[in-house]
């Protein structure tokens, strides 16, 4: 009798997000003439939920997809490739500091910040390629069921989306590569009749966006890091993959 070979699976969910303050600095010495930095700006997330349920809105909300293999081996180590797709939107109309130069002024006060000065979302979105490496720790079965406390560590690439607009220059953005993103994550697997199973997460990464284009003509470039929480709900499928 061969030994048992490990398992494929397959995760989709969805996500709510918290964000830590960020400073962010905003440039075009190029075609434009700006130079300035935001401290301490606050974000938020933005679920989209209102119409998940149709096939047609899947990807709309704020949405979790994994794709794993677990090793059959006593460590019950597994490895991951994950798309996390959060959202991410600077706070219209906040008050913030702002520090810099803009077309030659010098500003260095705070300053309410409205959608006709800068706007800037990372909505399509504040996007998590990663690698993961995964721990299970089996706690309970039964012969239908399997209780398991999960953990992940990962690192990737940003390959997001920015709608903004600074000082009138609006672009509608596009997918490139803005950075790079590393998490940490724990959560509980429910197994169910082996092929199923429902899982949460709660994740923390450390978020740094490099390499965000700016205006139509993307010659302008904004700057920042923050960290995230990300919790997620997720229903699964494994795929076991016999024996050898």
């Amino acid at each position: 009798m061969g030994k048992q070979r490990g398992s494929l699976y397959f995760t989709w969910g969805y996500n709510r997000d918290w964000y830590t303050k960020s400073t962010i600095h905003f440039r075009n010495t190029t075609t434009d003439n700006y130079d300035f930095t935001f401290i301490d700006a606050k974000a938020h997330d933005r679920p989209d939920m209102e119409s998940f349920y149709k096939p047609n809105a899947l990807t709309i909300p704020q949405y979790d997809m994994n794709l794993g293999y677990f090793f059959n081996d006593k460590r019950d180590l597994g490895i991951e490739l994950s798309w996390d797709h959060l959202k991410y939107i600077v706070t219209d109309n906040q008050v913030i500091h702002v520090k810099g130069q803009i077309r030659g002024h010098q500003i260095d006060k705070d300053t309410l910040v409205t959608p006709d000065f800068v706007h800037l979302q990372h909505t399509n979105g504040n996007n998590y390629l990663m690698l993961n490496l995964v721990k299970r720790q089996k706690l309970w079965h039964s012969k239908a069921f399997q209780l398991s406390a999960m953990g992940k560590v990962g690192a990737g690439p940003l390959i997001s989306y920015t709608i903004s607009s600074v000082l009138g220059n609006n672009d509608d953005g596009y997918f490139h590569y803005h950075g790079v993103v590393a998490a940490l994550s724990g959560g509980f697997k429910l197994d169910i009749l082996k092929y199923f199973f429902i899982q949460t997460d709660l994740q923390g990464a450390w978020v740094d966006y490099t390499n965000t284009k700016l205006g139509a003509d993307h010659q302008g470039l904004a700057t920042h890091h923050f960290y995230s929480l990300q919790y997620k709900y997720l229903f699964g499928f494994n795929y076991p993959l016999g024996k050898l």
